[in-house]
């Protein structure tokens, strides 16, 4: 997918680093559940973390979950860690992140050796078994990790403590990049495909067999990620053709869907890439040129990944294994995990994916093909696509009622940028969250689906509520932990309303809810007078969640753009998703 576009979209993230996560056991009676050293025993061992005084929490961090992807295990599939630690693992500090390529790994380390996790658990619940929230970060699939500040889980875990739904929750890491997501007829025929999508489902496998080591219920996980992240938890829902592993039992979709946010490639159009890779690497000689590249020095081969035709380019592919086949296919036929799920986007999605410089109907017509946003189709369909989205001011993003239709755009954009912005926020985003939320409906399955409309400090009018602003919000992260001028952000609740504190409470607990219980209503201190998120399947209704609203919150009929979602939605295939 386009790379710096989808990369804005698809940021992902870490555990936070103020308190650190713990992990929970129902050997916690043994194990000083709460106390200064919490311990836990694992199949792997025994595991220290730290004890948090101030949100009382214990926090695991940097514990693995696969031995390191390193040596012969590069560019291989997961490995199960099979030996016991020789003495107690100290799992006491986040491991550094996998090696990634953008601004979220900015003030971060990096490393190959980099398949951990972290959990972080509310103290005093010895006697229970906490649902478990695990956060799949965002990032494009190259960038991101579970270090990063912004992704801090202790917050929302204090928050479920406090509306009387605890959790337990985790981050987990995942290869990106071409170390993650190199793909080519070489790796396809060695079986290593979407490794990084592999890396994750481990990962959920490890928590099924120790989990319940940190006072956790294997039988209660949602898994839940955003942009990227979110794309993950979709992979899911639909991997092997939809079969249910007993892996989790809800999914959380934050700008992200079961169906592809863009086109899919084949190993064959990944080839040229692959070929630059071997060339430069010296390996173009070599019987088995994946053999090795696995062992020319980090340092070269990082070098080779780093540039900017092949940093950001991989992404998963179509293997008739792990992505059976396209998963459009599988919604329509109800081949999916059928259990609840949160599924939403931004207002204005399309300013992250779509281009600028759009100053007339042609303009916005050359871009419909291009692999711009990561989804595009051929030059056939594109009359029928411009009659779906008319340049008529009401179907425009932001819409007139927040910005005049009369407005004049700044430069780069040009005047016919808002009507661009529309159509690729909703290919990219959008329309395969309504169609996510209506086929869950067709099958009888609860979807809460919602639209985020906040606009949060630092970001300009013409920007809008674009993608991954809700974030912050979901984390309840008021104080702005991980916005600073490293990554070219800033607190997004800096000189904003007190709405906006109250909505982050509100979103946070709604998320800690739903991963509770799969309602995201009935909770203790819910802001008063906010109105139910309806299930989709009763009235086909987002909830909007807006600060500057007369309500925080309030549901709307899912019906805007409707000829063109739906223009979108019918030629899924021709988009090869």
């Amino acid at each position: 997918m386009v790379n710096t576009l989808l990369a804005i979209a698809l940021l992902g993230g870490a555990v936070n680093a103020a308190p650190k996560p713990m992990q929970p056991s129902h050997y916690a009676r043994q194990s000083g559940y709460g106390s200064s050293t919490p311990t836990v025993a694992i199949k792997n061992g025994t595991v220290t973390g730290e004890h948090n005084a101030a949100y009382n929490q214990d926090y695991f961090l940097g514990v693995p979950f696969a031995q390191p992807p390193v040596g012969e295990l590069r560019f291989r599939n997961p490995q199960s860690i099979n030996a016991t630690y020789n003495s107690t693992l100290a799992a006491t500090s986040y491991a550094p992140e996998c090696v990634g390529y953008g601004g979220d790994q900015i003030g971060y380390p990096v490393s190959e050796d980099c398949l951990y996790l972290n959990v972080i658990r509310p103290a005093g619940y010895e006697n229970e078994s906490l649902p478990i929230g695990v956060w799949i970060h965002g990032g494009g699939l190259f960038e991101g990790g579970t270090r990063d500040e912004r992704y801090n889980l202790s917050f929302i875990v204090d928050n479920s403590v406090q509306i009387g739904k605890p959790i337990i929750a985790v981050s987990i890491a995942y290869r990106i990049s071409a170390w993650g997501f190199l793909q080519s007829q070489e790796v396809s025929g060695s079986g290593n495909t979407n490794m990084g999508l592999r890396d994750q489902r481990l990962a959920l496998h490890w928590l099924q067999e120790n989990i319940a080591a940190f006072g956790g219920d294997a039988a209660k996980v949602t898994i839940w990620g955003e942009s990227a992240g979110a794309g993950s938890v979709g992979w899911h829902l639909t991997a092997y053709n939809g079969r249910d592993d007993g892996l989790f039992r809800a999914g959380i979709m934050e700008s992200g869907n079961p169906v592809n946010y863009g086109s899919y490639r084949t190993d064959i159009e990944y080839q040229p890439l692959y070929d630059v890779i071997v060339a430069n690497s010296s390996c173009q000689n070599a019987t088995d040129t994946l053999d090795c590249l696995r062992h020319v020095p980090f340092a070269t081969i990082n070098a080779i990944f780093n540039t900017t035709t092949i940093a950001d380019a991989w992404n998963p592919i179509v293997d008739g294994d792990i992505i059976a086949r396209w998963s459009s296919l599988q919604l329509a036929e109800g081949a999916f995990v059928k259990v609840p799920i949160i599924d939403g986007a931004n207002s204005d999605e399309g300013t992250a994916f779509g281009p600028t410089g759009i100053n007339t109907t042609a303009d916005f017509a050359e871009h419909i093909t291009l692999n711009t946003s990561g989804a595009y189709i051929g030059e056939s369909f594109v009359p029928s696509l411009l009659d779906a989205y008319p340049d008529v001011c009401s179907d425009w993003i932001p819409p007139p009622a927040e910005v005049p239709c009369n407005v004049t755009y700044p430069q780069p954009y040009g005047p016919e940028y808002r009507r661009s912005a529309a159509y690729f926020g909703d290919v990219v985003m959008i329309a395969n969250r309504r169609g996510a939320c209506e086929a869950w409906t067709a099958h009888g399955v609860p979807a809460y689906s919602y639209r985020f409309n906040t606009r949060p400090a630092g970001l300009p009018w013409e920007v809008g509520v674009t993608h991954f602003q809700e974030v912050a919000f979901v984390f309840d992260n008021t104080n702005g932990l991980g916005y600073n001028a490293a990554h070219s952000s800033e607190n997004p609740f800096e000189d904003m309303p007190e709405s906006y504190s109250q909505l982050a409470k509100l979103m946070s607990s709604s998320w800690a809810s739903f991963i509770y219980d799969q309602n995201p209503n009935n909770f203790t201190g819910r802001h008063a007078g906010t109105p139910d998120w309806p299930v989709y399947s009763e009235g086909a209704e987002n909830i909007v969640w807006d600060a500057n609203a007369t309500e925080l919150a309030y549901p709307e009929p899912d019906t805007f753009r409707q000829s063109g979602i739906q223009w979108i939605l019918d030629h899924a295939t021709a988009y090869h998703r």
